[in-house]
């Protein structure tokens, strides 16, 4: 059978809000992310068993337990008549980056699945086995622009989100989540959850975007910047380029990015860094309302 073919998108966290520790261990947040136009390729060749196969760029750089096995053996325990088969992961995005790798992974793999199966797994299904992979599968799961909230599986997508550029910038340097998250040090949460988020609405206006990003932060960043201090050199760098309209960590890092009000002008930016840093990961992509239809 022909190979099915699904796009892992890189997540950004354009902002990222941790209002405190929960009783659970987990930390409660608020977070407004986003989905470029890049990642990793996830394909599936359906059939018995399970097997997975990794390569590309950042192959080597993969250890331990991997999601897409993790997702597969998860739908099956869910649907134990659905077929698995041979996995093909083309690992684009650096590891332990910020960018949701993982979770973006596993979702690809949910989505093959399905595919792979039709009527075998309705969405609601689909939704419940994103959720106990972990916070960030649910975002990923549909790569739309979103406010995330609780441990991250609340999920509610913004509206009229603005296609613009960005530029991704990664020291080459891998930093763990738990380890920033434990820099951190937040306080137990205190009191009721936050009252009903307001979902925001950019009406397709880039400067609407910046307006409502560039007032709020990512409370990871110092954290991140005190365990790997190169993330400061990265961040001012981005600052410099001309255009660069907000600039910030990703997630936990160490990704940086900065946002371009068009895709060219963060093509422009990424060119000139990438001749200034050639030994940083850099790379120009788009961040759109909704993926573009490029699975097969």
């Amino acid at each position: 059978m022909t190979a099915l073919r699904d796009a892992a998108r890189a997540k950004l966290n354009l902002t990222l809000e941790v209002l405190g520790r929960r009783p659970d261990s987990y930390h409660e947040l608020v977070s407004l992310v986003a989905f470029a136009e890049l990642g990793d390729s996830v394909e599936l060749e359906p059939g018995p068993g399970l097997a997975l196969a990794i390569e590309g760029p950042f192959a080597a750089d993969l250890t331990g337990n991997n999601l897409i096995a993790a997702a597969a053996a998860a739908t099956k325990a869910e649907a134990p008549a659905i077929a698995l088969g041979r996995f093909r992961l083309v690992k684009a995005l650096p590891v332990a980056a910020g960018l949701g790798g993982g979770p973006a992974d596993a979702a690809a793999t949910l989505r093959l699945l399905a595919r792979a199966n039709p009527g075998a797994l309705a969405p609601a299904a689909l939704a419940v086995i994103a959720a106990r992979l972990g916070s960030d599968v649910t975002a990923c799961l549909h790569s739309r622009p979103a406010l995330m909230s609780g441990r991250g599986e609340q999920v509610v997508e913004v509206r009229g989100w603005p296609a613009c550029g960005v530029v991704l910038v990664n020291p080459g340097l891998p930093l763990a989540t738990v380890d920033v998250y434990g820099a951190l040090g937040a306080q137990p949460l205190s009191g009721a959850r936050r009252e009903t988020l307001e979902i925001p609405d950019f009406a397709g206006e880039f400067a609407r975007l910046i307006a409502y990003a560039g007032s709020r932060r990512n409370d990871l960043e110092p954290a991140a910047v005190k365990l790997v201090p190169v993330i400061a050199q990265v961040l001012a760098a981005l600052k410099g380029l001309d255009g660069a309209e907000l600039v910030r960590l990703s997630g936990s890092g160490p990704t940086c990015f900065a946002l371009f009000a068009t895709e060219a002008a963060a093509k422009r930016g990424a060119a000139s860094l990438s001749t200034a840093q050639p030994n940083w990961w850099v790379a120009a992509s788009t961040l759109r309302s909704s993926p573009r239809a490029d699975s097969s």
